[in-house]
């Protein structure tokens, strides 16, 4: 019987401010960005990031692309707060960051709803859809022509 009311009301509209966790108070989400899928757990604690069991140092050695992972936690004003578990596939380093900055906003906003304000002003909540466009049969790259030649 619970479960009835459970379900009218996610049918009427009204949010659940209840967190989805699992039994061991994680808040999971999948990020994607190019060709790259992140699957991101986080919960709280003091602020260590793995990816593919690497610290986040050594798996995204470039700072920018460190610096886009913690966006989402300074954007939310929440650094040193979560420990975070990534595994990602797919795509080069750029777009895997993409992939785990995306997935942690969402893991974010199933952990504390009011978080997803400030997340989605940001624009880290929309999936970034674009990918390399494909090559076409006759031409050397996706859009470029042979060299003309007028004789």
């Amino acid at each position: 019987m619970a479960e009835a009311e459970e379900t009218v009301s996610t049918q009427t509209g009204e949010v659940d401010d209840k967190p989805r966790l699992d039994n061991l108070g994680r808040a999971y989400s999948t990020g994607k960005r190019k060709d790259a899928v992140a699957r991101v757990w986080i919960k709280k604690g003091s602020g260590q990031i793995t990816v593919n069991k690497k610290s986040v140092e050594n798996y995204f050695a470039r700072p920018t692309l460190q610096m886009i992972i913690q966006q989402a936690f300074s954007v939310t004003s929440s650094e040193n707060q979560f420990d975070v578990m990534a595994t990602v596939k797919g795509g080069g380093l750029s777009g895997q960051a993409g992939a785990v900055r995306h997935g942690l906003s969402k893991a974010l906003t199933i952990f504390d709803s009011e978080l997803r304000g400030a997340l989605k002003a940001a624009g880290f909540l929309t999936r970034d859809s674009r990918v390399v466009e494909r090559k076409k049969y006759g031409k050397p790259k996706a859009r470029r022509s042979f060299q003309f030649s007028k004789r």
